[in-house]
Order: structure tokens, then C-alpha cells, then sequence
């Protein structure tokens, strides 16, 4: 046993500096690889969604004549609406009835609200 023990210890010795020239990689690059990983991931998503984002490109400006139409017609009425109600959050979901009229019911938890008096009837 006290001949192995000078080999293993000069072994050790001997071992010592090839250990220390190891090149240990400076804590940026760690960072920079995580980066470059994540921009690649989101390249790759941008890169299956273009087509989708090119159909909805095209929806949009097919769509885009009609929605300005609505806004334009139906604008007006709908800010009248929304000057007589308080928060979407506190009505029912609209119920249209067979002859045609719309009711949006208050939600009975809802808190107290007085409407505008001087706000004008709504007929559409």
C-alpha cells in the first residue's frame, strides 16, 4: 500500500494543472445562449403564424368598408346607450324578443345607478 500512495499522490499532482486550464465560460455567454435560443423559438413561431396574419390582413381589409360604415350609423345610437347605463358588467346578456325588441336587463347585485334624466329615448 506505500508504494501505490507516491503514485496516486504524484498522479494528483499532475492532474492538478490540467484541471486549472479548463476554461470556464464567462457567466455573459450562459446569458447570450438563453437569448439566442429565445429568439429563435419566437422566429420559428412568427414563422407559422405568418400565414395566418396574412388571411387576416386580407379579412380585415375586406372588412374594414363595412365595420366604418357601421361605426358611422350606428355610432351615435350607441354612445346614447352607453350614456344611459353605468358599467356593461351590471346587465344580463341582451334578450331580443319575437317582435323584435332588445332588453338588457340589470343584473339584481348590481349597485344603485340613476340614468342621465336628461338623456334622450332611444328609438332605433
Amino acid at each position: 500500500m506505500k508504494q501505490i500512495a507516491p503514485f496516486v499522490f504524484a498522479a494528483a499532482m499532475l492532474a492538478a494543472p490540467a484541471i486549472a486550464q479548463i476554461e470556464e465560460a464567462p457567466e455573459d455567454e450562459g446569458f447570450g445562449l438563453m437569448q439566442r435560443g429565445a429568439e429563435l423559438f419566437f422566429e420559428g413561431i412568427m414563422g407559422e403564424m405568418e400565414p395566418a396574419i396574412e388571411d387576416f390582413r386580407a379579412f380585415a381589409k375586406t372588412a374594414e368598408p363595412h365595420l366604418r360604415a357601421l361605426l358611422s350609423e350606428m355610432g351615435p345610437a350607441l354612445m346614447q346607450v352607453l350614456d344611459r347605463i353605468d358599467d356593461i358588467a351590471n346587465y344580463e346578456a341582451p334578450e331580443i324578443l319575437e317582435n323584435g325588441d332588445i332588453i338588457l336587463r340589470r343584473k339584481r347585485e348590481a349597485p344603485d345607478f340613476t340614468p342621465d334624466i336628461d338623456a334622450p329615448e332611444i328609438e332605433i
